[in-house]
């Protein structure tokens, strides 16, 4: 008689992740981590990050914030942003059956490209979404280089660099 045994679809998963964690000696977060994670109160907002050719920008989500209650600071070519939200409850007769908001402090942190200009990094906030735009230096932007017909016997040619786009 065959014994059967209940299928999980994320034991081969966890086995993986055991097995790289052996190789590189270090552990991935296991599922209950992360819950206990979610318990402790550490939270990080969502963020999105979009590049153009003149800029990269951060549009990271903060809804119930205001712009007094985020710190945003570059140092060593790192961007941070820092904020907390308390939990405040408005009487004692106030019973919560359920909270799944996450609250407490977060720390995001992003290592800036060498193709940003530091000193003209500016920052919004409206609608509870904080948006950081990073301009690119001038000379990473991307170039657009036109090639002509030579005139000479040698069949080089003249070659003309300006920026795409204009």
């Amino acid at each position: 008689m065959n014994a059967m045994t209940r299928w999980d679809p994320f034991r081969e998963i966890r086995t993986w992740n055991e097995r790289m964690n052996r190789i590189f000696g270090s552990e991935l977060p296991t599922r209950r981590e992360e819950d206990e994670t979610l318990l402790s109160g550490a939270w990080m907002p969502p963020v999105d990050i979009v590049e153009t050719k003149d800029k990269i920008a951060l549009n990271i989500e903060l809804p119930g914030f205001r712009e007094n209650q985020v710190d945003l600071t570059i140092e060593d070519g790192v961007l941070t942003v820092k904020g907390e939200r308390k939990l405040e409850k408005r009487s004692n007769e106030e019973n919560y059956h359920r909270i799944e908001r996450a609250y407490g402090s977060f720390v995001r942190s992003f290592t800036l490209p060498t193709a940003v200009e530091q000193n003209q990094i500016s920052a919004n906030f409206a609608d509870g979404i904080l948006h950081v735009e990073m301009p690119k230096r001038e000379e990473t932007k991307p170039k657009q280089i036109r090639i002509r017909a030579g005139s000479g016997d040698d069949g080089r040619k003249d070659i003309d660099v300006k920026k795409s786009g204009k």
